[in-house]
């Protein structure tokens, strides 16, 4: 006897999505689920393309379906749906084709905040979803020279900006708009209408994920973003030495203040290896964003080493991930960006995942 669609979806029930903690069926992500004669063909759909269990999830799905008595192949698709977070969904009036905002903050300069953002958009417009990063850095925006984008943005017939596209990522930066060794000295309200400007002004298009590198501070530029949209959560960058841990520590204060989110933590600098003799050098100490996350409970993503060369791509305008993506420092980059994908996932199903409650009376 045949193999039936039912006994497919029961087998399909021991495969659990470790992020989400749900079975797959559970979840809505099978889908398609056919049997003809002795082959079953199935799609998981996921909620990003930069799942980190991808391969394993879909291993496992092939191996209990193909347990079942009498199927002799199991053909598997993988697809993805990238969910808009419960929080940008009442943003949509002014970022309507956004599906989730993710500002990568320090709180000081010299962390490598705009080296990681650029290097974590291109980590996840690699894996297929669609990317758009926005230079917040008003005052010293460096996305344009990290990514090499050469070209500036153009206005549509509504006076709207396209963005610069680079390296598969739409990219906005005020780098775009000011001459060389050109200063910007702004208070607040040009802040506030240059953010505004960025979001709701570009021709962004549909996005999945939007990158925002916001200054090194925990000024005007974030209090306006967190207060003109609701964000799908904040990003945190620091080395691990204490003194910039305990500016990280304003950062996440002001988020919380702010009512915004934290995805997690990234520990960048952790570690310096000779090229020549392999020796660990742990310059700026080791460990401490990770330490500062469990104390905090918040998500650890991921420990970036101190590398000539992520510097040296970052000047040259080939950001690591992009131009050597099998080197260490760019694995480092490409799995924080899955981690990252992950937390944004459970945001963004968090309707999915929470059972509604029924009151009777």
């Amino acid at each position: 006897m045949a193999v039936t669609v039912d006994q497919v979806l029961n087998a399909l029930k021991v495969v659990q999505d470790p992020d989400l903690h749900r079975d797959l069926v559970a979840l809505g992500f099978i889908q398609d689920v056919t049997v003809k004669e002795r082959q079953v063909t199935f799609t998981i759909e996921l909620t990003t393309p930069a799942c980190p269990v991808r391969d394993q999830m879909k291993e496992q799905a092939r191996e209990v379906v193909k347990a079942l008595p009498g199927v002799q192949q199991v053909d598997i698709t993988m697809t993805s749906r990238v969910r808009t977070s419960v929080s940008v969904q009442s943003a949509a009036r002014l970022i309507p084709t956004i599906k989730n905002v993710v500002p990568v903050a320090s709180g000081k300069g010299g962390v490598g905040k705009s080296t990681v953002s650029a290097n974590l958009a291109l980590a996840l417009a690699k894996s297929g979803a669609r990317v758009g990063i926005m230079d917040a850095d008003v005052y010293g925006p460096s996305i344009p020279t990290i990514l090499g984008a050469k070209s500036f943005p153009e206005v549509d017939e509504q006076r709207r900006i396209i963005p610069v596209e680079q390296d598969g990522l739409k990219v906005i930066s005020m780098g775009f708009f000011m001459k060389p060794g050109e200063a910007a000295i702004w208070r607040g309200p040009m802040l506030h209408k240059t953010v505004e400007q960025f979001l709701g002004g570009v021709q962004w298009g549909e996005l999945d994920y939007l990158i925002i590198d916001l200054p090194p501070t925990t000024g005007d530029v974030p209090l306006t973003l967190c207060q003109m949209i609701p964000i799908t959560g904040a990003l945190i960058v620091s080395t691990p030495q204490d003194v910039a841990l305990n500016i990280a520590q304003k950062a996440i204060a002001m988020f919380k203040k702010l009512n915004a989110p934290i995805l997690g933590i990234i520990e960048n600098m952790s570690s310096y290896v000779c090229l020549h003799c392999g020796t660990r050098d742990e310059i700026f100490g080791n460990g401490g964003a990770r330490q500062m996350a469990e104390q905090l409970g918040i998500p650890f993503l991921g420990a970036i080493p101190l590398a000539t060369h992520i510097r040296e791509t970052s000047d040259a305008g080939t950001p690591i991930v992009f131009s050597d993506p099998n080197s260490p420092a760019a694995k480092a980059f490409i799995a924080i960006a899955e981690h990252l994908a992950a937390q944004v996932s459970i945001r963004g199903m968090q309707d999915e995942l929470t059972p509604a409650i029924k009151m009777t009376f």
